[in-house]
């Protein structure tokens, strides 16, 4: 069998939406915190991604985090040396983590979870990306509106734009250069991709990788939206697999599960073949909506699916 893609991970399992994120967070137990981050370091992350949000279980409040940011950061430090990636879309977040972090502790630098063209404080995001020279997440599915405002990128292109807009962005103003800035194009439930959003993703990919002004430049998905739905038994599989194809058009990171999903499929599987087939078939044919080829796309992967519950 083919060996597999190198795929670095950045771990997600500190995030609520996980049992024992959860169970750490209503307890204020930074012994829990400092588990789960010293087991996806161990296991391979090299960034380890601190999401305190709320989700349909359990309600935050932001002064919840904030009061507990200057507590759980220094004891993800006692328990690993790798990069930690602050995710929010609020700047009152990743200026009270980065006034908890201790630079000389860390083996690489901070991540910035995420830059987007709807962030209402996007200037003063920059500016702290420069002032703690850090690596950031630049999302590609928003674009800016001409007159101003956001809007979700539906074509590769405007995809692209984002990031080209972006990349000026970040060097002539936070210093950065390619190598800090990471892309993510996006990347939708395949189950239930009515607009095409996984092959927008795959081109924006490919077309970023094709610009010799991009080059070196990194790519990044939220690998655990692609299979949300699908049974249990095919969810991890279809998971790596997207990732095995992601890794032909530049993907190198993703946000991911150490534990589940985060090791490419071998080329050879025949699971990327089909994936790859289900996928080709969420592309229109003259004459044809995003939203019929949407639904046949799906019909694809339902098939994989039931044939994966069989076995």
């Amino acid at each position: 069998m083919s060996s597999s893609p190198k795929i670095r991970i950045i771990g997600e399992l500190i995030n609520n939406a996980y049992a024992r994120a959860r169970r750490a967070w209503e307890a204020r137990d930074v012994s829990g915190y400092q588990h789960l981050a010293r087991m996806q370091a161990e296991r391979g992350a090299e960034i380890v991604n601190l999401n305190l949000d709320g989700t349909q279980r359990i309600a935050v409040r932001p002064e919840e985090m904030l009061e507990f940011l200057p507590r759980v950061i220094p004891a993800i430090q006692d328990a690993t040396d790798v990069a930690i990636s602050f995710d929010n879309p609020g700047i009152a977040y990743h200026r009270t983590a980065l006034r908890a972090l201790d630079r000389s502790r860390c083996r690489s630098k901070p991540l910035f979870n995420s830059l987007a063209a709807s962030r209402t404080h996007l200037d003063e995001m920059i500016e702290l990306v420069r002032e703690h020279d850090m690596r950031c997440i630049v999302m590609a599915s928003e674009c800016f509106r001409p007159g101003g405002g956001s809007a979700q990128c539906l074509d590769p292109r405007q995809s692209y734009e984002t990031v080209r807009h972006f990349v000026d962005l970040l060097v002539s103003k936070a210093g950065r250069t390619l190598d800090d800035i990471i892309v993510d194009p996006g990347l939708a439930p395949v189950g239930a991709d009515t607009y095409g959003l996984v092959n927008i993703g795959l081109d924006t990919m490919r077309l970023c990788s094709a610009d010799p002004h991009l080059r070196g430049i990194h790519f990044s998905v939220g690998l655990s939206n692609f299979a949300w739905g699908t049974p249990k038994a095919a969810k991890p599989l279809l998971e790596r697999a997207y990732l095995t194809l992601g890794a032909r058009v530049g993907l190198d990171f993703a946000l991911a599960n150490v534990e589940a999903n985060a090791v490419p499929l071998p080329e050879d599987h025949p699971l990327v073949a089909r994936l790859e087939e289900a996928l080709q078939a969420g592309r229109p044919q003259p004459g044809e909506s995003t939203e019929d080829a949407g639904f046949r796309q799906a019909a694809a992967i339902m098939v994989i699916c039931t044939d994966y519950q069989e076995e």
